[in-house]
């Protein structure tokens, strides 16, 4: 509008005092500013751009090529283009980063009409999560840099990192006495330390099943029979509640649970047993659904909104995956798993109290936390005397708050894991460190 009102004000002077040369003036700027307004208008309106990516699902430290293909669908050339495939700043730089990136997202070109350019990139998954390629933001002007325009060319999508998962060396979780009548359809294994009898050595026993004391008052190989364990799956509870979770041990702690559980869901589902999943983190597929993705500002509009966005979130909704057997449940737990974020909304005691009705009772609880308090305690205490099997694994390296966090969970008589780091996750199930 000031260009305007000075071109306007120009003419007036030249035709009141009748003077050619200012009328001139006015009307060569005027010309100019029109010009130039409707050619830079013109190049932003133009240009599209088609994003495309490899694979949509992918494993930590797996490297996938992601295409910007730039399109310009007018008949005129664009002299200079700036376009930047914008990645939010929380992936890319952390602590520590999530996604690693090869290659140049932003690029100057020019473009003919009808002409097609490419932008490549690559991206390299470094730990488990959701995250948001783009938007793609396009740039351009005229030649006086009187008029520039920004444009969002391309909305951003989402790529998927699964969590790891190790294979376990062992599974001593199992739920062997349901309270009620409960229906075990499925025995696996035979428990050692439940002895039902002896029988006569069979070809292919092996040395530890044989009874000594027995073959020696017999004189004859006698090997031990023992019972059958009921095996009956698990429910596993992972608490991501901020408070007992600190942004100090973030994101370790957290994503060491998640491969632990992503670990105990996968043999379970080995051993053809029923496994689900209960936790009061944050799904975020939701989190973009409500609150939108994250954005670049490149205003001071866009500033001021991304800068009032609230990272608060009290989500009041427990996340669950029913117990069930498959590859298909097994598929639908890790992509869960891989999007589970922290969340201000449900305490571990709330949420057990929600999700209570939805676990069976012939499954083991397995409960993933890092810190409790008193209240806490008393809950998962209050759950065993319910009838359920409740075993807790302790994510903590510190040796003072593992200490502090097992008793107060001894005292309720519960069964104690430890996590301390990744290479314990192998044989996390195989040993009861506290046994109750």
């Amino acid at each position: 509008m000031r260009y305007v009102a000075a071109i306007a004000l120009l003419l007036a002077i030249g035709l009141i005092f009748n003077v050619p040369l200012l009328v001139y003036c006015g009307y060569a700027m005027g010309g100019i500013f029109f010009a130039a307004r409707w050619f830079s208008h013109r190049w932003i309106k133009d240009p599209r751009a088609v994003r495309t990516i490899s694979r949509p699902e992918i494993e930590i430290g797996d490297t996938f090529e992601v295409q910007v293909e730039l399109i310009n669908d007018g008949k005129t050339w664009i002299p200079w283009l700036l376009v930047e495939e914008v990645l939010p700043r929380s992936a890319t730089f952390g602590p520590p980063p999530s996604i690693q990136v090869e290659g140049d997202r932003i690029t100057l070109t020019s473009l003919r009409g009808g002409e097609t350019k490419k932008l490549v990139y690559k991206v390299k998954a470094l730990r488990r999560g959701y995250f948001q390629l783009g938007p793609v933001v396009m740039e351009t002007g005229d030649f006086l840099g009187l008029y520039r325009r920004f444009r969002v060319a391309s909305e951003p999508m989402y790529i998927l990192v699964l969590p790891k998962v190790i294979p376990l060396l062992g599974y001593n979780i199992a739920s062997r006495r349901p309270v009620g009548e409960v229906r075990v359809t499925y025995r696996m294994f035979e428990d050692p330390t439940l002895m039902a009898g002896i029988r006569d050595y069979q070809l292919g026993d092996p040395i530890r099943r044989i009874h000594w004391g027995a073959t020696a008052k017999t004189g004859k190989l006698q090997s031990k029979v023992y019972q059958p364990t009921s095996v009956a799956g698990a429910t596993l509870v992972i608490d991501m509640h901020r408070e007992s979770n600190p942004d100090c041990n973030e994101p370790t702690r957290t994503d060491l649970a998640i491969t632990a559980a992503a670990s105990i869901c996968h043999l379970l589902f080995q051993m053809q047993q029923p496994f689900g999943l209960v936790t009061n983190g944050r799904d975020a597929v939701d989190r973009i659904r409500f609150d939108g993705w994250e954005s670049d500002p490149r205003t001071r509009e866009a500033a001021l909104k991304n800068a009032s966005r609230e990272e608060k979130s009290d989500r009041l909704r427990p996340v669950i995956v029913p117990p069930q057997r498959g590859v298909e449940n097994f598929n639908q737990v890790l992509r869960t798993l891989a999007r589970i974020e922290r969340t201000d909304g449900l305490r571990l005691p709330e949420l057990l109290a929600e999700a209570q009705s939805r676990i069976p009772r012939d499954n083991s609880v397995i409960v993933l936390l890092q810190q409790l308090d008193e209240r806490t305690a008393l809950a998962l205490g209050l759950l065993r005397q319910q009838g359920f099997a409740v075993s807790a694994i302790i994510n903590s390296y510190d040796d003072d708050a593992y200490a502090h966090t097992a008793g107060m969970l001894v005292s309720q008589r519960i069964a104690v894991y430890r996590l301390t780091d990744e290479k314990a996750i192998s044989q996390l199930c195989e040993t009861m460190l506290v046994n109750v």
